[in-house]
């Protein structure tokens, strides 16, 4: 199998806005020419935009774009510079009187590094698009990576940096890809080795500290977890899928996320995948699937190895050098 982009996939732009001075911004990923989409909510405490029509029962079959930000439900927000860049195309549903572009989205929260008063709005998500023209996208600390945590069970003064990543594969002309910005409770792990890669930091031992044990050994306190996390990502391909198929592989792809995210879905997370389908090619959904846990999983694990220490956290190049 070949490795692949994202932007390897015809018809799709991806572009990233951030302020690093305030730990927080925004990754676009549009198709003008508008794509079939599912969704799969999994955390506990979702911060969404659009979701309902993603439903297979409800009438919209294409959207345009998914805006994947920080700043918790404010950085919702950043949607609306989408619809501006869209309708300024002339992309979206011809109602006549106006193009309406479908714009989806999801929010980590990252209000607890930088400026919690400074997050993604209209004119960053309007200047991820037009960075979208270049394809401008790096992993780590940038877009909604930028101010992204891991390893919060114990609190956030013990959480590591992460930040966003992404992984893709080719095979037989099917093209599957994966972008996620990785902010989860848990602790990211190694989703073939199962080895500890970022979360809860020991700083005595300069280690990590296995976030399971950490959650079951809290059980008889009635501790809660920590609250402000939520991983969000998307999943794109060139596979001729409809909005059933979409939303039934956005579910399969939370299998990458609990492959490599210990412990997942918490109640103090948003856990949120998207799938895209450009429709271009046949292809078994089953397939796609498979394809989709496995550029998922690894899209977190680059997530993690590309963040850098920001914000008083520490990263996974400081403890794996």
């Amino acid at each position: 199998m070949k490795e692949i982009k994202v932007t390897d996939i015809k018809g799709i732009q991806i572009g990233q806005a951030e302020d690093e001075n305030a730990g927080t911004g925004c990754t676009v990923i549009i198709c003008k020419e508008g794509a079939t989409a599912g969704v799969d909510v999994r955390g506990g405490g979702p911060a969404t935009r659009e979701t309902d029509l993603l439903n297979p029962i409800n009438m919209v079959q294409q959207i345009h774009a998914v805006m994947l930000s920080g700043g918790s439900a404010f950085g919702l927000d950043a949607a609306s510079g989408a619809m501006q860049y869209l309708e300024e195309h002339d992309c979206g549903f011809d109602m006549q009187v106006a193009h309406v572009p479908i714009v989806c989205g999801a929010s980590l929260f990252d209000l607890s590094v930088g400026d919690p008063k400074v997050r993604p709005d209209k004119t960053m998500g309007y200047q991820a698009c037009l960075n979208s023209e270049q394809n401008l996208f790096e992993e780590g600390n940038h877009g909604a990576g930028t101010g992204a945590s891991v390893g919060k069970v114990l609190g956030f003064d013990k959480a590591m940096k992460s930040g966003i990543g992404m992984s893709g594969m080719e095979t037989g002309g099917i093209q599957v890809a994966a972008v996620v910005a990785v902010n989860a409770c848990g602790n990211v792990v190694d989703y073939e080795t199962n080895e500890q890669l970022a979360g809860i930091y020991d700083a005595a031992t300069n280690t990590i500290i296995d976030a399971k044990d950490a959650v079951i050994a809290q059980i008889e306190q009635m501790a809660a977890l920590a609250q402000g996390n939520t991983t969000i990502g998307c999943i794109v391909t060139n596979a001729k899928l409809d909005k059933a198929q979409c939303t039934k592989i956005a579910g399969i792809a939370h299998n990458g996320y609990a492959r490599a995210i210990h412990p997942v879905h918490t109640m103090s997370d948003g856990d949120t995948i998207f799938v895209l389908s450009t429709g271009e090619v046949e292809a078994m959904p089953d397939a796609i699937g498979i394809l989709a846990t496995e550029v998922m999983a690894k899209a977190i694990n680059r997530a993690v190895k590309a963040a850098d220490s920001a914000y008083g956290l520490k990263a996974y190049k400081d403890i794996h050098s």
